[in-house]
């Protein structure tokens, strides 16, 4: 019987495949024969300066090569490799590991739902179903449920290309994608980033009890 455990879990296509053990040992890729776009090596570089173990830029790097080919593909790995002087094998282990990076192609437009315990008691299953349904056979949408985004204060929410938005509710899904599609900012009154902040102050509290 199958044991469909990570349904709905935080494993990436691939995870259980076997390892191919007749392969040679990895190696670090050599600079002379692997061409890495100058932007990219800049900011991998920019990344790896702020820490004195340059291994500590890894979730950076990857990054930084998934923006530019769109997903973890080998030759994105190979690039970060390079200017890291790390093995593939190394970047690959983590590429894996973390749900923000795609090991296999996906759509240009990433949304994840998060289904964690606080957005899960406000309606985020239901959520997440209204958002596959509307993106059904759109290949520039990846969407995906999410084990925990990290912003439980404003659940159920979304990530949309990395822009936390929330709380969400069903009649919101609609013009959220439209707001993709047409590659406007997804909704920007319920956005993260333009929520105030504690103790912040409105214009119209610099005027309370003038004349």
């Amino acid at each position: 019987m199958e044991v469909r455990r990570f349904e709905h879990g935080s494993r990436v296509p691939g995870w259980d495949r076997e390892v191919d053990l007749s392969k040679d040992p990895s190696q670090v890729p050599d600079p002379a024969t692997t061409p890495v776009p100058e932007d990219v090596r800049a900011e991998i570089e920019a990344h790896m300066a702020k820490y004195p173990d340059s291994r500590s830029a890894t979730l950076p790097a990857l990054a930084a090569v998934q923006r530019h080919h769109g997903w973890c593909s080998p030759e994105a790995i190979e690039q970060a490799a390079c200017v890291m002087r790390l093995t593939p094998g190394y970047l690959t282990a983590v590429a894996t590991f973390y749900d923000m990076f795609d090991t296999e192609p996906v759509g240009r437009h990433r949304v994840y739902v998060c289904t964690n315990i606080s957005c899960s008691l406000r309606g985020a299953d239901e959520l997440y179903a209204r958002v596959k349904e509307l993106t059904d056979g759109d290949a520039d949408f990846a969407v995906k449920r999410f084990e925990c985004l990290g912003a439980c204060d404003i659940a159920p929410m979304a990530s949309v290309d990395g822009t936390y938005v929330g709380p969400l509710a069903l009649s919101d899904v609609e013009e959220l994608l439209d707001d993709v599609r047409n590659d406007r900012d997804p909704l920007p009154r319920k956005q993260l980033r333009y929520r105030p902040s504690a103790g912040a102050t409105t214009p119209d509290d610099h005027t309370e009890g003038t004349a």
